[in-house]
């Protein structure tokens, strides 16, 4: 049926305050990243081939991840909008709709992983301890994905009602359990079996079970619109679609971003094995760069979906130009401060001068490419949650599979500049972006991908439910 939600005022928004998102998100995703690093380093007290079994198994799990992304986030923008337009049976029905086909696509990849997991490792041409280490986690992990198909769904739909602190408590509960579980399970501790590999999969799936009972019952606790039984089986086409149709999208956007750095690691194994380990640690230093910009930039389109879902695409237009030069600054002192203390920093993950001195160099070029890439978390994030995801995904086929890859392949091998080739091939796309995505922020043609109707004459949003 059709409902006419009340006009939407500022006070839908006026309590999203972009710091008090931002933390949260922020510290969620340090931890997280701190956790999966102690995770490594629990397995390698186990041995190098467990380690390497379990990075070739995770290859898969991203991929799968990204998958279940498509659901998740565009549910997210979709529920941010209706609840700005203060539709707030209409952001219910979408979240239950949201987890019941996350739950669908996750139960499917997941008999997959089950049942193929031995094959699709074998056609990593992996080979003894390695191969068996990472059939076995794949299968036990990979088997169970369908518990981060709910993590994902609900816990998208609880930060964007803006309890991103509370989804930070639940997350970081969620890594705690999986770490004790694996010092339990891994080595045999406390009168538990000693599992290995086997171990930290179960742990992984039991700290994924506890973590979605807990998000469950907070997503009961934050919503305003109780969430009806009858809702999760209610399959809407016209939500669907909407789900969908910004989803999609991000989903490729992200799945044609991780191919192209995959060609890029293809690059760099002809430079060597000292030039490769150098790109990882120095990748891994750069994570840290850009992790503000993206707390940021899922804060940022929170409160433009909001903002856009209640007809204030002013206030929307002027709180990206803010968020973008105030994660920019952010990004470019500790730019900075990497680029001063780069040697120390790559000393932290190796011993061998060469190493350090190639990751080293290729961290001075952080400064082009760190720089781009926080402009372009921000206005993709934004124009996302403006409704407006198709485009950022045509220009990043552009830019990204057009330019950057043959950029990369002759800047390394023509030019014979190596490893900083790659970082300059990667800044060319990130700039290009940055520039273009500029210019559609700022000509405000994603004010017409709204995802809620809004009739300017009468001051009313309407909306299908």
């Amino acid at each position: 049926m059709s409902t006419t939600a009340a006009p939407a005022g500022k006070d839908q928004t006026k309590d999203l305050n972009l710091f008090l998102l931002t933390w949260p998100i922020f510290l969620e995703i340090f931890l997280f990243m701190l956790m999966g690093i102690a995770d490594t380093f629990m397995l390698s007290d186990l041995s190098d081939n467990a380690v390497s079994g379990v990075g070739a198994a995770n290859q898969y799990m991203m991929i799968a991840l990204l998958i279940l992304e498509v659901i998740g986030n565009g549910a997210s923008i979709v529920v941010a909008q209706y609840i700005g337009a203060r539709n707030h049976e209409g952001a219910s029905r979408i979240s239950a709709l949201s987890v019941t086909l996350n739950l669908m696509v996750g139960l499917v990849i997941s008999v997959f992983f089950l049942f193929m997991s031995g094959t699709m490792m074998e056609g990593m041409h992996l080979k003894g301890d390695t191969l068996e280490y990472a059939t076995s986690y794949l299968g036990i992990v990979g088997g169970a994905i369908f518990l981060q198909a709910i993590i994902n769904s609900v816990a998208a739909i609880v930060r964007v009602h803006g309890f991103t602190k509370e989804a930070m408590y639940v997350s970081l509960g969620m890594n705690v359990v999986h770490i004790i579980g694996n010092y339990v399970l891994i080595f045999g501790k406390f009168g538990a079996p000693e599992l290995g590999v086997q171990g930290a999969a179960i742990s992984s799936i039991v700290s994924r079970a506890l973590a979605s009972i807990v998000f469950f019952w907070l997503l009961y606790r934050v919503m305003k619109w109780r969430i009806r039984f009858q809702y999760y089986f209610n399959l809407t086409k016209e939500y669907i679609g909407k789900i969908l149709k910004v989803g999609i999208p991000s989903a490729f956007e992200q799945v044609m971003y991780h191919s192209c750095q995959i060609i890029f690691l293809y690059y760099a194994t002809y430079l060597g094995d000292e030039a490769l380990s150098a790109r990882q640690y120095a990748q891994n230093i750069s994570m840290f760069i850009y992790l503000f910009a993206f707390a940021v930039g899922i804060g940022t389109s929170i409160i433009v979906g909001r903002l856009v879902g209640a007809n204030r695409q002013d206030d929307a237009y002027v709180r990206v130009w803010k968020s973008a030069w105030s994660a920019s600054i952010v990004s470019i002192v500790v730019i900075g401060i990497v680029i001063i203390f780069r040697y120390s920093l790559m000393g932290i993950f190796t011993s061998n001068e060469e190493i350090i001195k190639l990751g080293a160099h290729v961290l001075l070029f952080s400064i082009v490419l760190e720089t781009g890439r926080t402009i372009n978390i921000i206005l993709i994030n934004s124009l996302r949650a403006a409704g407006d995801a198709k485009y950022p995904l045509w220009i990043g086929m552009i830019t990204m599979v057009g330019i950057s890859v043959p950029l990369g392949y002759l800047l390394v091998f023509k030019l014979d500049m190596g490893l900083p080739g790659i970082w300059l091939a990667i800044a060319s796309d990130e700039w290009l972006r940055a520039i273009i995505m500029y210019f559609r922020w700022k000509s405000r043609k994603w004010e017409k991908h709204a995802l809620v109707k809004h009739e300017p004459a009468h001051g009313v949003v309407e909306a299908s439910v």
